[in-house]
């Protein structure tokens, strides 16, 4: 059911997570949401950051918002996307190193590497009980950052499974970490029908494990196919709200954490078998592999297809026009209906700056009314370009008079000489 891009060519938007501004210096540490609250201090700062995080995502002329992934704490390579439900379902204790035994042979890497140091230094909770769901307050997150805004927020969520790499079994409740991930996937079910009662209507589930499984057991495997049952359960009875699928190739501390990031094996997966309305793909940081996979089915997509426009690894601010040539790209593939344009993933998880996000923000946005004037479509309001609004402006009156000033003044150094 398509609701934030229903009639909208082209939709501009990020993935998610935005760097935090300076001052915004608190996090919750595993405590409940309405405690911190009660701390005027953190509840002025949280505020404060929403409210910095949709005024940036507005100036930059985006079509859809989204909450920064503020709620997440601020930690070694944003290790609290994953954590932040850990910390508080039941089931789950204490925070330890993973053990070498336990680790998945994806996220295992050489000694003097940064993947290493960030993988072997996140900690985990052991599971050691039956895992069951407790309130995230996803529908208090989204209504503070909804309620600054007259455009839609997506709120976007780490999924399940990816959470269940990370765990160690410490009870005999569970024989192994697909069960684990099974009851994770209702309690996250739990969560997300309570988010869509609040009234959001655009929920973005992040990272299932397709893409990674079919590459390395084969799309065809019974994890695979395990996986997508998770994933289905995970999302069941959100008929009512435009369900997004995120996928890339890693974002801690902006490292990609795979070597092979083809598409090729799961693309009939996410289009078909998986439940949804919009699958999210990494394409700028991959120079667009795999995007002539979408020809085939381009007169009968069953989803929208939103592309990273722009890569969340990259320091360089993108152009407008080189982001313009990437949706002219996808659009030899996908019709201009069912395509949306991201980032690759988000730009927070220890990620850059706020002025590299924000000017690569508005490139997207920029890129797509250049491409909507091309096909005859009406284009959006970008305040960030308009050149009434730069932030530091020489008047031309002032200029002239300036260079007035200035040649009255060579004229009298002259005449002392």
């Amino acid at each position: 059911m398509y609701t934030v891009t229903k009639d909208v060519i082209l939709p501009s938007t990020v993935t998610g997570s935005w760097p935090r501004p300076r001052w915004f210096d608190v996090s919750l540490w595993g405590r409940p949401l309405d405690t911190c609250m009660m701390d005027v201090r953190f509840r002025e700062k949280f505020q404060d950051a929403l409210a910095t995080v949709i005024s940036d995502e507005e100036r930059a002329g985006l079509d859809i918002l989204t909450h920064g992934d503020f709620h997440c704490d601020e930690d070694m390579a944003g290790r609290s996307w994953h954590h932040y439900p850990l910390q508080r379902w039941a089931g789950f204790e204490g925070d330890y190193l993973q053990s070498e035994e336990t680790r998945s042979e994806w996220l295992k890497y050489p000694a003097g590497t940064l993947l290493h140091e960030i993988y072997t230094g996140w900690r985990w909770p052991h599971v050691v009980e039956k895992v069951e769901h407790k309130p995230l307050d996803y529908p208090k997150l989204w209504r503070m950052a909804q309620a600054k805004t007259r455009k839609p927020v997506r709120f976007g969520t780490c999924c399940s499974q990816v959470m269940g790499l990370f765990l160690d079994i410490h009870t005999k409740k569970y024989k192994d970490r697909d069960q684990v991930v099974w009851d994770m996937a209702v309690a996250m079910n739990k969560e997300l029908r309570a988010l869509r009662d609040a009234g959001c209507t655009c929920i973005q589930v992040e990272e299932p494990t397709f893409h990674f499984m079919a590459n390395t057991f084969g799309k065809d495997s019974s994890r695979v196919k395990f996986m997508v049952e998770c994933f289905n359960r995970e999302v069941e009875g959100l008929d009512d709200v435009e369900l997004w699928i995120h996928t890339c190739w890693g974002n801690p501390n902006m490292q990609r954490v795979m070597e092979n990031t083809s598409y090729a094996a799961s693309l009939e997966i996410y289009l078909f078998e998986a439940k949804g309305d919009v699958w999210t793909i990494e394409t700028c940081d991959r120079d667009f592999k795999d995007i002539e996979l979408f020809g085939r089915y381009k007169k009968d997509l069953p989803k929208k297809i939103c592309i990273g426009g722009v890569s969340h690894r990259t320091l360089q601010a993108d152009r407008p026009h080189e982001v313009a040539d990437r949706i002219r790209l996808a659009l030899k593939h996908i019709p201009p209906e069912k395509l949306i344009v991201s980032s690759d993933c988000g730009f927070g998880r220890q990620g850059c700056n706020r002025e590299i996000a924000f000017y690569k923000a508005s490139a997207i946005a920029q890129a797509c009314n250049l491409v909507r004037a091309e096909l005859g479509f009406a284009t959006t309001y970008v305040p960030a370009a308009d050149p009434k609004l730069q932030m530091d402006i020489v008047p031309k009156a002032s200029a002239q008079s300036a260079a007035g000033k200035g040649g009255q003044a060579a004229a009298s150094r002259r005449k002392r000489r």
